[in-house]
């Protein structure tokens, strides 16, 4: 199978791609609610993933953290796509907010085992709603808070559930090395999302690349992050 599955919580569900090439291997997590079902970041896009997916059935809302090709590629295939404004474009595969979709298709030794990129393209969606700082993702019985967490990328698009203590950050803040010198980064704007994150009351974190972790290994990422840039 070219997906792995983890259930990380009731309900929530870790997914990668482990054929990917690791510095394009990103996370992304499905969670089941009553009313609908919630699928944040999409992969690569070399294979189909929502059939993939471990959702219930009902309507999926589909909110992309950022929009890297790492994270959007499988995007297209859903009707509700949201994210933030500020990465529009890129969403939409037009010039203007770096993709990083060339960079990938020309990783040196290939991006991906088993699968050629020969005719692969990041095929554009469009956000169908825009995603700001306070807005809720309802799924019945659990509700998201939309944290904007820029810094990685202009929009970059947390959720958090406050009553679970569940917070799915992207590459916001992740248990690996932290990539904050990419086109479209910003050093000024993660100094002050380290700040918020290491403040941030919450039990279990999903990065969009390394392993889950509690709120204490997040504080640590954070503070490690602001004493090397300091």
């Amino acid at each position: 199978m070219w997906f792995r599955w983890n259930a990380v919580a009731p309900g929530v569900w870790r997914g990668e791609e482990p054929a990917v090439d690791p510095m394009f291997r990103a996370a992304f997590v499905s969670v089941t609610g009553r009313d609908a079902d919630l699928q944040y970041d999409f992969g690569c896009g070399l294979v189909p993933l929502r059939p993939a997916l471990p959702l219930s059935g009902g309507p999926v809302i589909a909110v992309a953290s950022h929009a890297h090709v790492d994270h959007i590629g499988g995007f297209h295939e859903f009707a509700d796509r949201r994210g933030h404004a500020s990465e529009a474009v890129g969403f939409a595969g037009l010039p203007g907010c770096p993709t990083f979709a060339e960079e990938f298709r020309t990783w040196p030794g290939g991006p991906a085992e088993a699968v050629s990129v020969e005719g692969w393209t990041l095929r554009p969606a469009a956000l169908t709603a825009t995603l700001a700082e306070g807005d809720r993702i309802d799924l019945g019985d659990r509700v998201f808070t939309v944290l904007h967490l820029p810094g990685h990328s202009p929009g970059g698009i947390g959720l958090l559930d406050p009553a679970d203590g569940l917070l799915l950050s992207g590459d916001a803040i992740y248990d690996d090395v932290i990539l904050d010198d990419l086109p479209g980064a910003s050093i000024e704007d993660y100094f002050a999302t380290m700040e918020r994150l290491r403040r941030l009351d919450c039990r279990l974190v999903i990065g969009g690349h390394g392993p889950p972790m509690g709120r204490a290994r997040m504080v640590a990422v954070a503070e490690a992050w602001l004493k090397a840039r300091s």
